[in-house]
């Protein structure tokens, strides 16, 4: 648990050079009002007006020590923000992004960890939490930003403050509290490719002691490009969501929020750009990255489709002044129909038409103390899930095939934590915490080739002829149970009001699995070793920052650097496979690896500075370097020939907000002029270099906004990627592939231009 001589020396010149700027300047995480373009902090009260619950209590930004960005309702309203993923510009060392071949399904990365396969067994390396209730699933994950009090984003392990592992970081989503009186409120979005939005939003108390409420979120719009095989849309958006929700409070002790949510995306399938030319019939490169030439429409006789929804209860009750418990009960559903065209032409040559469907419960329990000089929180954690996928994989060659698979994973997770920290002198005090977890995962994989290219019959083909089974291991066949503790220390030493600076040591575990695509007979893989999965992976994180204020909170600066030891990296991955030895590859499969060894290192230097009470300039620039040290294929160590894929090496913001005041019929208001400019660095898709890779590049986005002095009437006008920027976020990587070969890229949105209003009656 000690940062040894030799991982300091790990610490590069750059990293170096922060903790010099750390020391010299001040530092700390970006307030929440600071992130995005913020309303304008013009003293200190303001300032220690931003709290946040990363620590499962209250406190202010500047106070807690963990690396934590907060994004405040108002704030994501001022820009337009659509969703989640468009955090990832204002945020050091992260990447959160629409999964490849999909408008829903969430990638993460923050600081090198993650998860960018979606398929069942796979788990994030980061949580994402709506009102601390986990999703153990990536689909249904990007959600759309409404009926939002504020996003919390830590970076860095978490297992001793939440319920399920989260040893990347965590992204908090957490939802406005009904209001005392009758409250409603109604936003509407207008702009290109035919974009119209509408969200509405009511709640109003029914007694004295209860209240409920419920919001509708319709959020549509045609698409960036056309499919040029059945004249439809490609990057549209059609999705519905909704949420209800009933508080109660008998006393000023107690508090009950059941709450109900639903989301329903009937967006066409989205299907990316191929980057060479189809290798059989010579199909040119099109034009327009957002066009293609995509058949497949419909998996098992549906239309593309993604339905989640779930329902929770939380019990809050205080003790005393000292003592609270809390109950967080939750069940959640999601299914997903998605025809996937690998190869976007009107041929069938690599198509994949799948069914994914997850459900879990989850049970959790904290006692929080409060005390003087002592403050904590314990707990206990359960989950059930189970996530199932099936889909064929319809591959044009000599002989046309069918491979159907079917992935079934079961998950039971168990774990206790503690986290407290004690005030050991005025300004300083101590954290010590820690998690023991328990996962047990059960699978049942099928793998099946059919003779011909009209599907399985798990697919909805019941004529198929089955020419062979690669993989049957069903039954109880594949089980595992993985254990761990980890521990976090941290030392907190506030120098004075202003000045905080902070020490700490976290471990973070995600459980063993087993891949969903196994294949015995095409990868030759041994029984004994299909059995026993692939291996757990752990990190231990040393971190340093310092958070401070000066001039009475007018102006910030916020750094921290870190480095991570990381082991047994789980990288998942399909590669392609010749299964009858003639020479070609004529399947693919999945095979997953644990990487030995990793060394990951980085700084994140986040500042403020409000130079008038009308201007603020802010800004954000993160460093990493993340680095394989032993990755085997075949026997051989590799290390020196992968890289870490959704972990550009820099990345940077500048933000601008400049408030004119200006009366408009007859009522006072603000216009505000808001820009910002985000870079980010080379970034790899996956483990090995391709054309898929994206280099550096630049986003630029302008809003210009009136708000009305009682904050009851906003009208803005946004402008997103003004330089109209094509930037790559995923692919399908499988050249080899049928007659005409897959690699194909997904791009990022194009430059949007809309204009919002905002009433709340």
């Amino acid at each position: 648990m000690r940062l040894t001589k030799n991982k300091l020396k790990l610490l590069n010149p750059a990293i170096q050079s922060a903790v010099a700027l750390l020391v010299l300047s001040g530092g700390n995480v970006v307030h929440a009002q600071d992130t995005g373009a913020a309303p304008v902090a013009t003293s200190e009260e303001a300032v220690n007006k931003v709290v946040v619950t990363a620590r499962r209590r209250e406190e202010t930004l500047q106070d807690v020590p963990v690396s934590v960005t907060a994004f405040s309702a108002d704030q994501l309203s001022k820009v337009a923000t659509p969703d989640i993923t468009a955090l990832a510009v204002a945020l050091p060392n992260t990447t959160l992004k629409a999964s490849r071949a999909t408008n829903s399904t969430l990638t993460a990365f923050i600081r090198g960890v993650g998860q960018a396969d979606p398929l069942a067994g796979f788990e994030a390396g980061v949580g994402i939490y709506i009102d601390d209730i986990y999703l153990a699933r990536p689909q249904a994950a990007v959600a759309d930003i409404y009926d939002v009090e504020r996003i919390e984003v830590l970076r860095g392990p978490q297992g001793t403050l939440y319920g399920r592992n989260t040893i990347g970081g965590a992204v908090k989503y957490v939802t406005r509290k009904l209001a005392p009186k009758t409250d409603a409120r109604l936003r509407a979005t207008i702009g290109e490719f035919g974009q119209k939005e509408i969200v509405a939003t009511a709640s109003t108390p029914i007694s004295e002691t209860a209240r409920i409420g419920g919001t509708f979120a319709r959020f549509k719009r045609d698409g960036f490009g056309k499919n040029l095989t059945t004249g439809g849309e490609n990057y549209d958006k059609d999705v519905t969501a909704a949420r209800l929700s009933a508080e109660f409070t008998p006393n000023q002790d107690l508090f009950i929020r059941i709450a109900g949510d639903l989301t329903q995306d009937d967006s066409s399938p989205k299907n990316g750009h191929r980057l060479i030319v189809g290798r059989t019939s010579g199909a040119p490169i099109l034009g327009n990255v957002f066009d293609t030439r995509a058949n497949l429409m419909k998996a098992l006789g549906q239309d593309q489709e993604v339905k989640a929804h779930g329902v929770s209860a939380t019990v809050e009750y205080t003790i005393n002044n000292e003592w609270s418990v809390k109950s967080i009960t939750a069940s959640r559903k999601d299914k997903s129909y998605a025809p996937i065209d690998f190869d976007s032409l009107a041929v069938v040559d690599m198509e994949v038409p799948a069914l994914y469907t997850n459900k879990q419960f989850s049970q959790e329990f904290n006692l929080t103390y409060n005390g003087e000089r002592l403050q904590g929180v314990a707990g206990i954690y359960y989950i059930d899930a189970n996530a199932f996928n099936k889909f064929d994989t319809i591959l044009a060659g000599a002989v046309p095939t069918s491979t159907f698979t079917s992935g079934d994973i079961d998950t039971k997770a168990w774990a206790i934590y503690a986290d407290g920290s004690y005030q050991l002198t005025d300004g300083l005090s101590l954290s010590l915490g820690g998690r023991y977890t328990v996962d047990q995962r059960d699978a049942e994989v099928l793998r099946q080739i059919y003779l011909g290219a009209a599907g399985s019959p798990g697919l909805g083909n019941p004529s198929a002829i089955l020419f062979r089974t690669d993989t049957d291991l069903r039954g109880g066949v594949l089980s595992r149970k993985d254990k761990k503790f980890t521990p976090r220390v941290a030392l907190n030493y506030k120098m004075n009001a202003d000045h905080n600076v902070y020490a700490s040591y976290s471990e973070g575990f995600k459980g063993g699995g087993f891949d969903p695509r196994l294949n015995v007979v095409g990868t030759r893989i041994p029984l004994a070793v299909a059995r026993a999965g692939y291996a757990p992976e752990t990190i231990e994180t040393y971190e340093l920052g310092l958070k401070s204020a000066f001039n009475r909170g007018r102006i910030t600066t916020n750094a921290a650097v870190f480095y991570s030891d990381y082991q047994d990296v789980q990288i998942p991955g399909s590669v392609a496979i010749d299964t009858n030895g003639d020479g070609r590859d004529d399947s693919f499969a999945g095979v997953t690896t644990n990487a030995g060894k990793a060394k990951i290192k980085g700084a994140e230097l986040e500042a403020v500075a409000n130079l008038t009470p009308n201007f603020m300039v802010a800004g954000m620039y993160s460093y990493i370097d993340a680095e394989y040290k032993e990755y085997f294929s075949a026997g051989v160590n590799v290390a020196s020939a992968r890289t870490f894929q959704n972990t550009p090496k820099n990345s940077a913001n500048l933000r601008v907000n400049y408030d004119i005041p200006l009366p408009i019929m007859g009522h006072g208001g603000k216009i505000s002029l808001i820009g910002s400019a985000s870079y980010k660095g080379a970034t790899a898709q996956f483990e090995t270099a391709s054309l898929i890779d994206q280099e550096s590049y630049k986003l630029y986005d302008v809003s210009i906004v009136w708000t009305r002095t009682d904050g009851r009437v906003r009208a803005g006008l946004h402008g997103k990627n003004l330089g109209d920027k094509h930037y790559k976020t995923g692919g399908y990587l499988f050249p080899t592939l049928g007659n005409e070969g897959t690699l194909t890229a997904f791009y990022g949105n194009p430059r949007q231009v809309s204009a919002t209003l905002e009433y709340r009656f």
